[in-house]
C-alpha cells in the first residue's frame, strides 16, 4: 500500500496501527483496512466487536481485506458493512464476516439501520438483540446478547449450592416473572430453565420440583379450607408477601419483557393475578379455587 500510494494524494500517510486496535491499517487518517486471513478453504471468519471500543479515531471508512491462505492462494476486498453477515458471541457480540455475502444480506440489511447509523448510537447492541428477539422461537431466550444494564455472574451455581433464602428469592421471582409455572403446559418450565441459566448463571436439573414436590395438600384462607391443592399455589400462597414485594421492585418495563404484554406500575399487581388465574383454569385440583378472589384478598389482607 505504501508503495503505490507514491504519487497519489496518500503518500506518507499509510500507517501500520499495533495493538489492539481496529482497524489493522490507516489512510489518510479517514480511511481504514481491517486485514483477515484464514487457512482453510472459505471466505468466513468472526470479525470485530460490535461495540467497537477500539476503533481509531476520526477513521470513517473501513474496508475488509481477507486472505484465504489455502490452496489456491486467494485474496478479497469489500467495504466492511458489506461482509457483515450476522452477530455471533465469543466473550463478547462479535460481526460474523462473510466475504461472498449477497448484496441486501448484511446485519445492517436484517435490523434496517446502516452500519454508520449503529455504531455511533449509545447503545448498539439493542436494534440487534431487538432483530434476533423477534426471530426467537417459543422457549427460546438470547443466551448472552441482552440490551439490559444488567450482568451475567461469571461463575454458574448449581442450584443446591444456594442458601435457603437465596432459593426462595429466586423462586419468588420466578412466580412473577414466568406465570405459566401455574399452568399445565408441558413447556411450563422452559422459559424459568433458560432464564437461570443465561441470567442468573444458575444450574437446576430439577426445576419442577421447585414447584410441585410434596403434591398436592390443604390450605386455611379465612376459615375456609381449601383441598387438594396443587403444591405451587400452596408456594404462593405461603410467600406471597415475598411475591408481591418482587413485583412491587419489578419496573413495569421489565415485566413487559417477561409477560411479553403492556403494563403499568399502577396495574402491575392486577395484570400479574389475571395472568396467574388464566394460566390455573386448566390446573387439575385448581379449577374449584376462585385464584382471582385468593390472590386478591391476599394481597389486599
Amino acid at each position: 500500500m505504501s508503495e503505490l500510494a507514491i504519487g497519489t494524494p496518500f503518500e506518507n500517510s499509510i500507517e501500520l496501527i499495533g495493538g489492539q486496535k481496529f482497524p489493522d491499517i490507516v489512510a489518510k487518517k479517514f480511511y481504514g483496512i481491517e486485514v483477515k486471513t484464514t487457512t482453510q478453504n472459505h471466505w468466513k471468519t468472526t470479525g470485530n466487536s460490535v461495540m467497537e471500543s477500539t476503533r481509531v479515531e476520526d477513521v470513517e471508512r473501513i474496508f475488509m481485506l481477507f486472505g484465504k491462505l489455502g490452496k489456491p492462494i486467494e485474496f478479497k476486498c469489500r467495504a466492511y458493512e458489506e461482509c457483515l453477515s450476522e452477530v455471533v458471541v465469543t466473550h463478547s457480540p462479535r460481526y460474523l464476516i462473510d466475504m461472498n455475502l449477497e448484496k441486501g444480506k448484511t446485519i445492517f440489511d436484517k435490523i434496517k439501520t446502516p452500519y454508520d447509523t449503529l455504531r455511533k448510537k449509545k447503545n448498539p447492541i439493542k436494534p440487534i438483540t431487538e432483530y434476533y428477539k423477534s426471530k426467537l422461537k417459543p422457549g427460546q431466550d438470547l443466551w448472552w446478547i441482552q440490551d439490559t444494564e444488567k450482568a451475567s455472574k461469571l461463575v454458574i451455581d448449581i442450584w443446591n449450592n444456594l442458601s435457603s433464602n437465596e432459593k426462595q428469592h429466586t423462586k419468588n421471582r420466578a412466580m412473577v416473572y414466568f406465570p405459566e409455572v401455574f399452568s399445565n403446559r408441558s413447556d411450563k418450565f422452559a422459559r424459568l430453565s433458560i432464564w437461570l441459566v443465561t441470567r442468573e448463571s444458575i444450574v437446576c436439573p430439577n426445576v419442577r420440583d421447585l414447584f410441585t414436590a410434596g403434591g398436592k395438600g390443604n390450605y386455611l384462607i379465612k376459615d375456609k379450607t381449601y383441598r387438594d391443592i396443587p403444591r405451587v399455589f400452596i408456594k404462593l400462597f405461603d410467600n406471597i408477601d415475598s411475591v408481591l414485594e418482587v413485583l412491587i421492585n419489578t419496573s413495569a418495563l421489565e415485566l413487559k419483557e417477561y409477560w411479553d404484554m403492556r403494563t403499568t406500575e399502577k396495574k402491575k399487581i392486577m395484570d400479574w393475578i389475571d395472568l396467574v388465574e388464566f394460566n390455573s383454569k386448566s390446573v387439575q385440583g385448581a379449577t374449584h379455587l376462585d385464584i382471582k378472589k385468593i390472590l386478591t384478598e391476599l394481597t389486599l389482607r
